[in-house]
């Protein structure tokens, strides 16, 4: 069963405009996060899970993956906070 998107807020504040890179960074982390929530929307299997990829390198590196991609889309709609 999974979560009705609806009931997430998958953006939160429904933008991407961040003052900072940091909370750009920051904020790719929790759409991160809420992505996860959404695809495994029960807390006691995310909570059981996470022995399994906390030893796991190549989960590890996969996380941190898509954190980038986050990131990249978030700098990209700040114009790099040029």
């Amino acid at each position: 069963m999974s979560a009705p998107t609806d009931l997430v807020q998958l953006v939160p504040g429904n933008s991407l405009i961040t003052k900072t890179p940091e909370e750009g960074r920051q904020l790719a982390i929790k759409l991160s996060r809420l992505i996860i929530k959404v695809t495994q929307p029960d807390a006691a299997v995310r909570e059981k899970l996470r022995a399994v990829y906390a030893q796991d390198a190549a989960m590890l590196i996969a996380i941190g993956q898509t954190v980038a991609t986050e990131f990249a889309t978030i700098a990209a709609a700040n114009n790099y906070w040029k």
